[in-house]
């Protein structure tokens, strides 16, 4: 008989046991986090970059330091629209195109990136929060200062950062002698001021920051219809998520309708000059 109840206590606690591991991960589900997770580079002023502390708005980063810029400060808009604390995690420009979306290391992407087709095939993208256009960076005195066309950069040393439309338009500067794509913009501004290139293409606005952090810089324009050939959509900067997420689409879509463009072009202005100058 003592064999029996102890052997049914066994069996009843078991049931117990199993009921309780059932609860814990199924039943109410995954609880959601409170943390709104960004992954950007750091590295492009001014729509992001690194610094040491928390001056002009800047936010803590998951590595051991902090990151300011406009991307940061559409973040801010966008977590508190969500209800939800700003984390940002700061990642390699590789890593922001699928692997930390995709891992959940991040629920989004803010680092002034453009819904080109191709990324589109791994991405899903909001509307735009940023318009731009394209220009190529150079040294003030150097030769290809008074270029004015695509055509005055008949064998000038240029590149772009990696995977991305500004290195691939290089192909439309005609005679220029096209470098190997760099890692990222303070790495290119290093490669000019040295003399290792002749100049580099960036959106208008990074060229801002680094003619504003490097005197000796200057950024190249061109009349409407003599310039770089591409889509809007190519240009347009907008927030990067998982593919099908559309209910957090959604829900920063509603969020961004309501930064008008007299703010958002207020906080590019304060970003071009709150940016360190190491940017």
């Amino acid at each position: 008989m003592i064999k029996k109840i102890n052997l049914f206590a066994l069996i009843l606690m078991l049931v117990v046991l199993t009921a309780c591991g059932k609860g814990g991960s199924g039943g109410e589900g995954k609880k959601e986090s409170n943390e709104f997770r960004v992954g950007m580079e750091c590295g492009y002023a001014p729509f992001n970059w690194f610094q040491s502390d928390d001056s002009n708005g800047a936010v803590k980063n998951s590595s051991n330091g902090y990151c300011g810029g406009y991307d940061v400060e559409i973040a801010k808009l966008v977590a508190k629209g969500l209800g939800k604390e700003l984390v940002i995690v700061q990642t390699d420009w590789d890593g922001l195109l699928g692997p930390a979306l995709q891992s959940g290391k991040i629920d989004a992407v803010i680092a002034g990136m453009s819904p080109t087709t191709e990324r589109k095939e791994s991405l899903d993208f909001t509307s735009p929060y940023y318009k731009s256009d394209l220009v190529v960076v150079v040294a003030k005195d150097g030769k290809y200062a008074n270029a004015k066309t695509l055509e005055d950069f008949q064998g000038a040393k240029i590149t772009g950062q990696l995977n991305t439309l500004h290195y691939t338009v290089i192909d439309q500067l005609t005679g220029a002698n096209k470098q190997t794509a760099m890692e990222n913009f303070p790495a290119m501004i290093v490669a000019l001021n040295s003399g290792k290139i002749d100049g580099y293409v960036s959106e208008r606005p990074g060229a801002m920051a680094a003619e504003t952090a490097n005197p000796n810089l200057k950024y190249i324009t061109f009349e409407k219809g003599k310039g770089f050939e591409y889509s809007n959509e190519e240009v347009d900067v907008a927030v990067g998520l998982k593919k099908g997420n559309t209910d957090l689409k959604d829900q920063i879509d509603k969020i961004l309708a309501g930064i008008t463009e007299e703010e958002r072009q207020k906080i590019m202005e304060d970003a071009i000059k709150n940016q360190p100058l190491e940017n």
